[in-house]
């Protein structure tokens, strides 16, 4: 009688669980993107979002609560109702954060449910034309040479491009200046006119700097060759197997929502990343579509706050 009870007690406490994920979605949805519209994470809530509101006929709301390299969104979405109907369109920033602010408002893991890993590029080392290197084992015997004469460039203090170089510097065994711009332009500027020597960009920016003869691409940062490229080598096949760098965007949930639901919504963005527009539209922001179950997105959001925690720690970074 008691093993009957228990099990009458569990089938009681499913239904309502059950009922609700049939029901799923019966409102609006919100997709809070933590960036400014017409940044590549924006793209992609209001592509998925459109693809979405017209296939399960309900609302879906885009809503950019942009500031403090993510934060604001990112906390909004920590503290909103786990029920189904907040998502956030995190990027690569959302692990670098936490390794750089240890005072966050929300924890980056904890605070957050996986649901999809939605696409991902490969970052590239590339060094001003006229820098006497044709290679990384050149680039990497100058800058020993003489040790903290060069500079290198990147479009904030705490962002991946910076920190990329920073574990290369550890990785490496050299040093260089860290000169931080406010954005991506001045940051290139000055790279292709020669006041800094150094710096990591997409592969899309590669593509268009490298067929105008202004930088040189030494390596790409991923863990395989790209197909623009397949001439340039990974930094892991020269040797060094920690750099491993991709920018990433994925979709989270907060902390607590029903594993149905986010089931739901990763079927649906699996889906999605299949069709020949989602597909063509992420290339021209030079993303390759990821997907897969939401386990994916987990174990790399938690190998990337670990590896920009331990290049903080090592380098006695101090980010303002």
């Amino acid at each position: 009688m008691k093993i009957f009870a228990l099990l009458s007690l569990a089938c009681a406490c499913a239904v309502p669980a059950l009922v609700h994920a049939q029901d799923y979605p019966s409102r609006a949805i919100q997709f809070v993107v933590p960036y400014t519209p017409g940044t590549t994470g924006d793209m992609l809530a209001r592509l998925l979002g459109q693809k979405i509101s017209q296939r399960w006929n309900v609302p879906v709301v885009v809503d950019n609560k942009a500031g403090a390299s993510g934060m604001i969104g990112s906390e909004a979405v920590a503290k909103a109702a786990p029920d189904g109907y907040t998502f956030l369109f995190a990027a690569t920033t959302h692990g670098t954060l936490a390794a750089i602010n240890p005072k966050l408002p929300y924890d980056s893991i904890k605070s957050f449910a996986p649901v999809s890993l939605l696409g991902t590029s490969a970052m590239t080392l590339v060094i001003n034309n006229k820098f006497p290197a044709n290679n990384v084992r050149e680039f990497v015997e100058e800058l020993k040479k003489q040790p903290g004469k060069f500079n290198y460039s990147s479009p904030g203090a705490g962002g991946i491009q910076h920190l990329s170089m920073e574990l290369f510097k550890q990785e490496t065994g050299t040093t260089m200046m860290h000169v931080p711009y406010k954005g991506s332009a001045g940051a290139l500027n000055d790279l292709v006119a020669g006041h800094v020597q150094a710096t990591v960009v997409s592969v899309q920016t590669a593509t268009v700097l490298a067929a105008g003869g202004k930088m040189r691409m030494l390596a790409v940062m991923s863990r395989e060759r790209v197909p623009t490229f397949p001439d340039v080598p990974t930094l892991i096949e020269l040797g060094y197997g920690n750099m491993n760098v991709d920018t990433w965007y994925g979709m989270l949930a907060p902390a607590g929502t029903p594993p149905a639901l986010i089931a739901r919504m990763n079927a649906e963005i699996n889906q999605l990343l299949t069709l020949p527009d989602v597909k063509e539209a992420m290339a021209k922001q030079g993303l390759d579509p990821a997907g897969g179950k939401p386990e994916k997105l987990d174990t790399l959001l938690r190998s990337e706050v670990k590896l920009w925690t331990q290049v903080v720690t090592r380098g006695k970074l101090i980010v303002d």
